[in-house]
């Protein structure tokens, strides 16, 4: 028996908009650079899709990081380091987050077919309330404008991976179950997200933070390479538990038909 699906619960940069999530990478960046330390792309992203609070305490654990903390400052970093390093980042993505609102290929088309079916349109974001006021009318004058979005604000700051954003969405929705809704994103954290709400969990390839790559440098690979890191980002999500993996929006189709 097919199942009927009411809506599709998307996550933001990475996923419908910002090829690459190039917007908090840069701002993480900036972040620790105020504080001396250059973080690697593959430190940065490595929490990607997290409260951004918990993702900079994340990389503050890792090991590189901490012991470069301790080497310039001579001590172990505190819990008020965290909350400097993060308001720094707060500041630094205020700043460019509106030069990040592209939508990625494939985005308009896709929606443009969900709403044909009559399957509503919700979403879930790493963002705060802050960002998205910027993000959202930035994305909506290039065409894409979700029915709704809630982000870690609207839920007391129980971001990913707890399911609470994807909860509100599905209430203001008037979504008939979890069963009826997809959620997609382009990072471990959204696969957990989608999983722990108990729906069905996708994942995305071309232009994920799970890939890390911008669009040119991409389209720059042979088809060899492309295929190679296509399937370490498969792989990822998968091992993460996902649901499927699609390689980029175009497939969404064919996967709700399928489900038909």
């Amino acid at each position: 028996m097919g199942r009927k699906i009411e809506a599709v619960i998307f996550d933001w940069a990475g996923t419908t908009v910002d090829y690459g999530c190039f917007a908090p990478v840069q701002a993480f960046i900036t972040a620790f650079e105020e504080y001396g330390i250059t973080p690697t792309f593959s430190e940065v992203r490595e929490p990607m899709g997290m409260l951004k609070k918990e993702h900079i305490r994340t990389m503050m654990n890792m090991e590189r990081i901490r012991g470069e903390w301790r080497r310039i400052y001579g001590k172990d970093f505190t819990e008020e380091d965290v909350e400097k390093v993060y308001q720094t980042s707060e500041t630094s993505i205020l700043k460019i987050v509106h030069n990040f609102a592209d939508p990625k290929p494939y985005v308009l088309e896709t929606v443009k077919y969900l709403r044909d079916k009559g399957i509503r349109i919700g979403s879930t974001t790493g963002y705060t309330d802050e960002m998205m006021e910027i993000v959202v009318p930035e994305a909506a004058k290039r065409g894409y404008s979700p029915d709704c979005w809630f982000s870690p604000n609207s839920v007391e700051n129980f971001g990913r991976p707890y399911p609470y954003m994807i909860f509100e969405n599905l209430k203001k929705l008037e979504v008939s179950s979890v069963g009826a809704a997809v959620k997609i994103g382009d990072t471990v954290a959204d696969i957990r997200e989608g999983l722990a709400a108990g729906m069905l969990s996708l994942g995305i390839i071309e232009g994920s933070s799970a890939m890390g790559l911008t669009e040119a440098e991409y389209e720059a690979l042979s088809e060899k390479e492309k295929a190679e890191k296509c399937r370490q980002v498969e792989e990822k999500f998968l091992a993460a538990g996902a649901s499927a993996v699609l390689k980029n929006l175009s497939e969404l189709p064919g996967y709700m038909e399928g489900l038909e």
